[in-house]
């Protein structure tokens, strides 16, 4: 088949067409034919290199590459130079005599033009000999990597300094220095139409259960896009609720996260390109322990988790309580204090409410200003402008100063969660229950938190019940979640998560001893 001549239409389905039927083509025995299918293919790509050359004097061979994925030098070296200075071949042993004469550890046979297209694509150049059915991909990728450097976003006091980058092999490398037992696997899959991002999911063999790895790969396969360019594309599509507000499955940079995640049974998803990786299943616990609580002494880091906790409340009804006390409930007020905030708010023109609603979106306006802006000025700007904004604010007359400083208590709160996506869940949830409090007073408090409670009830993460650790009761299950209990404490694996546990669960209740999280983080 021929495709020399078609050129593709980005206003139709054509080009599809046309890409799905590279997949079933062989190989031909003829070099011209594929040299044509494959430079029809790559028309009007500039970076795709098509050096022809004889192999021994006699033999047509193409070097297929494409510049910038591939070692040139290592090319030129183990590649071209050995092969045009072979000795004169019979047809019928070049093929294991190719194979035997370039100084390459990796190489692979291919048969179908889909394999030249994707081997070359991940830097693999690519060998077609005339009157040979099959090609061989040669292991000789190159190109820019970022360096291995300390994620900015998960940063400890103490604690590895190494975090994951936008490189597969360099990611799956960096688990396999912390978990060096052959239970520990990984599945390697294809994901994206045009991109065919490489997703691997990690798993340890014995300890994760086979229900919760089938379930996953179930669902990556199930996903049916044209490119997956970051993580956040493969989290949306496998989510159990996407209309959730809260995450549903980790996320994280650091590679002792999720080696301690795969030692729990859990599973890890790794995405090409993108130095984030994806921990499922998770629960709540999970979303408010940091790594670091498991690096510090055990009663340093119960008296941060209980501070963690005080301040997510903090964070989400702070400014929802002081509308409704200051709108409905005066009387809950000390005198002194009452008259203090009668006087500063004698000039204001706005309804608490209201006034609370233009401190939130203007805090959260420098929030994100100070994320976008370079980091030289946007630590200072956001810092900054929030000072002179709030001053400003309060001289003019339209904001009260212990508005302000409630406001200003709230964005310290949520700067407490470890997770940023819980810190924008805690963001997206103040609004509703602050217009709630502003219509109900604390009644409508309470009903905004009894419709996020009953809401984490329902909720779950691949099958796991998002408040299983604290529904539970069960002493052992808060080994990990109110506190860090010392590590000779827990013994035994989060009963959510791991095979082992699962079959615990299977006995009799009188049989059943009590199993306790085993730092679900750290």
């Amino acid at each position: 088949m021929n495709f020399k001549n078609k050129k593709p239409n980005y206003s139709s389905r054509k080009l599809d067409k046309i890409l799905y039927k590279i997949p079933e083509i062989p190989l031909s025995r003829v070099l011209n034919e594929n040299k044509e299918i494959l430079k029809s293919a790559y028309h009007d790509c500039s970076d795709v290199i098509f050096r022809e050359f004889l192999i021994g004097g006699q033999t047509n061979a193409i070097l297929l590459y494409i510049d910038g994925l591939s070692n040139t030098e290592e090319i030129d070296h183990h590649v071209l130079m050995p092969l045009i200075r072979m000795k004169c071949l019979n047809q019928d042993s070049v093929k294991e005599k190719v194979k035997n004469e370039m100084a390459i550890s990796d190489v692979k046979e291919i048969y179908f033009i889909s394999d030249v297209i994707k081997q070359i694509s991940i830097g693999n150049p690519i060998i077609l000999m005339d009157q040979q059915t099959n090609g061989f991909s040669l292991g000789l990728p190159m190109w820019e990597r970022r360096g291995i450097e300390e994620p900015s976003a998960e940063s400890v006091v103490r604690g590895p300094r190494e975090g994951f980058v936008e490189t597969l092999r360099v990611n799956t490398s960096l688990l396999r220095r912390k978990i060096r037992h052959p239970s520990f696997k990984m599945i390697q899959m294809d994901i994206g139409r045009f991109t065919e991002t490489q997703i691997i999911v990690a798993y340890m063999e014995g300890i994760a259960e086979s229900t919760l790895i089938q379930e996953v790969t179930n669902r990556l396969k199930g996903i049916d896009m044209d490119g997956i360019l970051e993580s956040g594309y493969i989290e949306e599509m496998i989510l159990d609720r996407p209309f959730s507000p809260f995450p549903q499955l980790l996320t994280t940079e650091r590679p002792d996260v999720a080696a301690s995640c795969l030692l729990e049974g859990r599973v890890v998803i790794l995405i090409d390109g993108t130095p984030f990786v994806l921990i499922a299943p998770c629960t709540f616990a999970s979303m408010l322990q940091a790594p670091e609580d498991y690096y510090n002494s055990f009663y340093i880091s119960t008296f941060i988790r209980w501070l963690r906790y005080v301040f997510f409340f903090v964070a989400l009804l702070a400014p929802s309580a002081y509308v409704a006390i200051l709108t409905y409930h005066q009387e809950m007020i000390p005198n002194s204090l009452l008259l203090t905030i009668a006087e500063s708010r004698e000039q204001i023109p706005f309804p608490a409410l209201i006034e609370a609603f233009i401190m939130e979106i203007t805090f959260e306006a420098l929030r994100e200003a100070g994320v976008r802006l370079p980091k030289q000025v946007g630590a200072a700007v956001s810092i900054v402008g929030a000072l002179v904004i709030g001053q400003a604010a309060t001289s003019a007359g339209l904001v009260s100063s212990p508005m302000v400083m409630v406001v200003a208590i709230t964005g310290v709160a949520s700067f407490l969660m470890p997770r940023y996506a819980t810190g924008v869940s805690i963001r997206l949830l103040r609004f509703p229950i602050m217009i709630l409090s502003g219509m109900l007073g604390l009644l409508g408090v309470m009903l905004g938190i009894t419709a996020i409670v009953a809401h984490l009830c329902t909720l779950r993460s691949f099958g796991v019940p998002y408040l299983n650790t604290t529904a539970t009761l069960k002493v052992q299950n808060f080994k990990d979640v109110l506190i860090r209990a010392p590590w000779w404490a827990m013994d035994t694996r989060p009963e959510l998560y791991s095979s082992e546990a699962s079959a615990l669960r299977r006995q009799s209740p009188d049989q059943q001893p009590g199993p306790s999280n085993n730092g679900e983080e750290g």
